[in-house]
């Protein structure tokens, strides 16, 4: 460190000011590492890096020519990989390409303030990819640097200090706070400037399909799904399933969900739903997802084709009971819904329906298939009616699974790697697998042995402990469970995996991957950071990022709006606008006046003084104005003089008294002309 440290003041001011601003649009550039086109990120790094180079050494600055070519190529790159140079991801591209090119033209002040304006610009882009709490303390991080570097920009070379420029903007920009707040709580939000999107496309490991092994990649993302508050009583355990994709194609390896676009969909026909349950109100604040389908907490009312309108997004009720968004959600939500624990589905299901729920790849897992037909050739199944067979033969599944040493694992191993047959493979050979093991494999013997059944995707349980009042879900609860159709009764959930491992579904909890550093060594220590960030982060998120107009409404009226509208939001902002500008008129006329009592009687005595038409100046003393009077008005100025003389010995002399303000008003009246 202190070798880096004397090679740091070795450096010319120059050179070292240079590194300062290369190092805040180092940060500032940070955050778009990841939007940007990898060609563009490499480009940008390799030009900062040849602005050091030309800092460290001392070099001259490149010619024009070298940053019109440059330039060129950029934006031809740019053209050929968006096909247009207008747009989000081609002007934030461009515009970080012209920032960093301006490092290379840095010749006078101007240039500098372009390069601010730009950083400036650049900040305020970050917050089109996301608004959350890491985004506002990074932009808050780089706008301290960027004022930094204009304080240094402002005065001589080496005046001042680097780190005396980073207190005056760290001073600078906490006397803009208050006001960003006030603007922030007082700005009209009007859309679509308030329905940019908040965050990138989410990783909640559902999609409309599942490759047979696949889910046990999202064991690791422990991030949070979505958050969860109940009006009233909180469901029990093996009720807080959240229906996701419901998947019921099968090629022998990966489900899918049904097109309704092809002529399958059509036929299909829908699941007609009843609730017989009182309704559990609750407030949902969902975090992105990748699927076009929300998850809610099953099941919530709404038939088949019914509207579900958010903010900026109508959801339709598709025909297995799960709500379908006509794009990928990509935006965090928040919500007032309700489900019912007690419901009945798909009735009356079509007999197209049914064929189409009991069909397998013609030859897929041949024993698992001659397993599951003489299962249901067992006299105690073949002479019951159709409906209590089904469910006699699920619930034989179900013991079969905690008879025979199934394992519940997260780490099973591939399946399909020495023969394409994974149900048989798992089902009656390995046992070992997690949720969707369990699930393709259950529901691809009850199609065997003639009972229509489906997968259905989502999430299942929370975290133990509510955080600041909200339930929390997980990414790692992901879950896959079946569903089979009884007559009489319609669809069935059957959860496989809570006869396995009771504690995924009975306790609810999430999928335990392999801890992190601070987990291995201190587990209790792990948690409590990571439920007190994410109360900070759900704190943020509840008050500012869900700050929304109706919140402004509710303001006005604790402020005095009987009947809180626009214009009156407007009145309201007007106002503080008008008191912000008062008060910085107030500050800017106090701080420009002398404010020590040596300071405040120069520009007394000099004031008094003026119509003398004497030169008098505020550098010198009492005495020196005293002999200027003299020279120019004579006897005349005496008693002035006299007077002058008798202020000078009183400020350094420990008992001189302070010569009397009256008199001097006297005598200088006499020097008027």
């Amino acid at each position: 460190m202190n070798a880096l440290s004397r090679w740091w003041h070795r450096l010319p001011r120059d050179a070292r000011d240079s590194f300062f601003l290369l190092a805040v649009i180092t940060a500032v550039m940070a955050p778009h590492a990841g939007h940007l086109p990898l060609w563009a990120t490499a480009l940008t790094a390799l030009v900062l890096l040849w602005r050091a180079q030309i800092a460290w050494r001392q070099r001259p600055l490149p010619s024009r020519w070298w940053l019109i070519g440059i330039a060129l190529v950029y934006g031809l790159m740019t053209w050929l990989t968006f096909r247009t140079l207008i747009g989000r991801e081609a002007g934030i591209t461009l515009l970080a390409v012209l920032m960093a090119l301006k490092t290379l033209e840095l010749r006078a002040r101007r240039d500098a303030f372009v390069v601010f304006f730009l950083g400036f610009f650049l900040v305020l882009t970050q917050f089109l990819y996301s608004q959350s709490l890491l985004t506002a303390l990074g932009a808050l991080l780089s706008l301290w640097g960027l004022l930094a570097a204009v304080v240094l920009a402002q005065m001589p070379t080496g005046v001042p200090s680097i780190a005396i420029a980073a207190r005056r903007a760290a001073a600078t920009t906490a006397l803009g706070l208050p006001v960003m707040v006030l603007l922030f709580v007082l700005f009209p939000r009007i859309a679509p400037l308030w329905g940019v999107p908040t965050e990138a496309i989410g990783r909640t490991g559902l999609s409309n399909q599942m490759e047979f092994g696949a889910m046990n990649e999202i064991a690791n993302d422990d991030s949070v799904a979505m958050r969860l508050r109940f009006d009233g009583a909180v469901p029990p355990p093996d009720q807080r399933y959240f229906r996701g994709p419901v998947l019921t194609r099968f090629d022998g390896k990966t489900w899918r969900a049904p097109d309704p676009r092809s002529s399958e969909g059509w036929l299909r026909g829908r699941d007609d739903l009843s609730v017989s349950s009182p309704p559990l109100n609750y407030e949902m604040t969902l975090e992105p997802l990748r699927i076009p389908v929300l998850p809610l907490l099953e099941m919530s009312p709404g038939d088949v084709g019914a509207q579900l309108n958010l903010p900026d997004l109508t959801l339709t009720r598709g025909p297995e009971l799960q709500w379908l968004s006509p794009r990928p959600i990509t935006e965090r939500m928040r919500l007032q819904t309700s489900a019912h624990t007690r419901w009945q589905a798909g009735l009356n299901l079509k007999r197209l329906r049914q064929a189409t729920d009991l069909q397998l790849p013609a030859g897929g897992n041949p024993r698992s298939v001659a397993w599951a037909n003489a299962l249901a050739t067992q006299p105690q199944f073949a002479q019951l009616a159709p409906g209590p067979r089904a469910e006699a033969l699920g619930a034989a599944l179900l013991a079969h699974v905690r008879a025979n040493d199934f394992t519940y694992t997260l780490s099973p191993g591939r399946y399909g790697e020495t023969s394409p047959h994974v149900i048989d493979e798992f089902w009656l050979d390995r046992r070992l697998g997690f949720c969707e093991h369990f699930a393709s494999a259950f529901v691809v013997l009850m199609r065997a042995m003639g009972v229509p059944a489906r997968i259905v995707t989502g999430f299942q349980g929370w975290d133990a402990e509510p955080q600041d009042g909200y339930f929390i879900v997980r990414n790692a609860n992901a879950h896959a469970w079946a569903e089979f159709w009884v007559e009489g009764r319609g669809w069935v959930r059957s959860d496989p995996t809570a006869a396995v491992a009771p504690d995924r579904v009975i306790q609810g909890l999430a999928l335990q991957p392999q801890p992190g550093v601070i987990g291995q060594f201190n587990p209790t220590l792990w948690r409590a950071l990571r439920s007190g960030w994410e109360t900070v982060n759900n704190r943020w998120q509840q008050l500012v990022l869900n700050y929304s107009r109706e919140n402004q409404f509710d303001l006005l009226k604790r402020m005095g709006f009987e009947q809180p509208d626009w214009t009156a939001l407007g009145q309201a902002i007007a106002g503080v606008i008008g008191v912000l500008a008062l008060a910085s008129l107030a500050w800017v006329r106090w701080s420009s006046r002398p404010h020590d009592a040596w300071s405040r009687q120069r520009a007394r005595i000099l004031a008094l003084l003026g119509p003398a038409g004497v030169a008098l100046p505020a550098h010198e003393g009492p005495a020196a104005w005293a002999r200027a009077l003299r020279r120019a008005h004579g006897q005349k100025a005496e008693p002035t003089a006299q007077w002058l003389e008798r202020l000078e010995r009183s400020r350094y002399a420990a008992q001189a008294p302070t010569p009397d303000w009256a008199e001097f008003r006297t005598a200088a009246r006499m020097l008027r002309p």
